[in-house]
């Protein structure tokens, strides 16, 4: 597909990142330099990560983790950037060599970005390479959110899910893609259905992981649940009890801790490992390379702070039910995943409901062949 042929008033542009030595030479300056705080004796990450932990990533970061080798990994990926609404949006654009491939718009999370992607984006787009069926590929379309990384930092109020997943449709429509699926977890399970809801005529399927399901407050709703939905259950009411200080910060107050975030690239490791880590269940169920370059990534693009903002453009979207989708809908819920399917049922048409034993939050980066199988599955009965 030739972006350049998409008319002078939105000009596509490719991108390749390039992060200047001195960045580099800075950041590993400043980790050396952190001032450490205490740690209480015995509480282990009940308090927070642990002191122990974050030392130990920091001293990687600082020293083995090679950032020129991922780098150039995620330049091994076409790259663009275009303006949409004002703002900058930075985008992976992988055409499958396949022609009949289904176009499909893949939306990450926070503290994520589109490096969660880059074991899924082969076997996808290419399945006849990676022992796969050629009926099962794609033609993928990864942005980073407005606020994130490389189409950061927002500029304005208001860049909130509909207003993102109208420039995700707007986005599909400059490529040329008029029938898609779509792609997400975490706010990108917020976002794939959005744009479902912006752009009915256009998208043919949503397929979404780390949905979140809100009881509506009605005793009945949770009657008789199975043994594994209850477990999810107390798993949402843990992390609202224990778990959910960092949401109602960003929340709320994401400027004043936009400060740290951007002076010391310990507190904005600390602070992405408490998610990334899993709040201390299994702080290494992810590789330490694949984390440490979604962390440099907010850190090189100083937008730490501004990623955090979204957190309080979409708070809305706790209070307010969204109107159900119409367009066939697949949920895979991964190991520590909280949706409950009675609870999804009135927001979406579900007609695929996969349950794993494995995985987790980060899915196309702990258990990839399972997404990738769950979203071929899904999408196999819509082309």
């Amino acid at each position: 597909m030739d972006h350049q042929a998409q008319g002078a008033a939105h000009p596509i542009r490719p991108f390749r990142i390039a992060i200047p030595q001195p960045d580099l030479d800075d950041l590993r300056e400043r980790l050396t330099r952190t001032r450490w705080p205490d740690e209480l004796p015995g509480v282990g990450w009940s308090y927070g990560v642990s002191l122990d932990y974050v030392r130990e990533v920091a001293d990687h970061w600082a020293g083995e983790f090679d950032w020129r080798a991922q780098e150039a990994r995620l330049n091994a990926f076409p790259q663009f950037t275009t303006d949409i609404d004002g703002q900058r949006v930075h985008f992976l654009h992988i055409r499958s060599p396949e022609p009949a491939a289904l176009p499909l718009l893949i939306t990450h999370g926070w503290p994520g970005s589109v490096a969660e992607f880059t074991e899924i984006i082969g076997p996808l787009t290419d399945p006849r390479a990676h022992g796969g069926d050629p009926a099962d590929a794609f033609h993928l379309v990864i942005p980073s959110l407005p606020g994130f990384g490389f189409s950061g930092p927002t500029r304005e109020p208001g860049w909130g899910i509909r207003r993102i997943a109208a420039a995700w449709s707007e986005l599909m429509r400059r490529l040329g893609y008029e029938r898609y699926g779509t792609q997400g977890g975490d706010f990108g399970s917020l976002i794939s259905p959005e744009v479902a809801r912006v752009a009915p005529s256009g998208v043919i399927g949503v397929h979404v992981n780390a949905l979140v399901t809100i009881p509506s407050g009605d005793p009945a709703q949770l009657e008789g649940l199975t043994p594994a939905e209850q477990t999810r259950l107390a798993g949402t009411q843990r992390w609202r009890r224990d778990l959910s200080g960092y949401a109602a910060i960003q929340g709320t107050r994401p400027q004043t801790l936009a400060y740290g975030l951007a002076d010391s690239p310990t507190g904005q490791l600390a602070w992405n490992l408490d998610w990334f880590a899993a709040h201390g269940n299994k702080p290494d169920a992810l590789d330490r390379d694949a984390v440490l370059t979604n962390v440099s990534i907010y850190w090189f693009t100083n937008t730490a702070g501004s990623a955090d903002r979204l957190y309080k453009e979409a708070a809305s979207v706790w209070t307010t039910p969204p109107k159900r989708s119409k367009i066939p809908t697949g949920v895979a819920v991964f190991h520590g995943d909280g949706a409950i399917r009675r609870l999804a049922e009135p927001h979406h048409t579900i007609t695929h409901w996969s349950e794993f034993d494995a995985g987790g939050h980060f899915a196309a980066m702990e258990v990839p062949e399972l997404l990738i199988g769950d979203v071929r599955a899904f999408f196999r009965t819509l082309r």
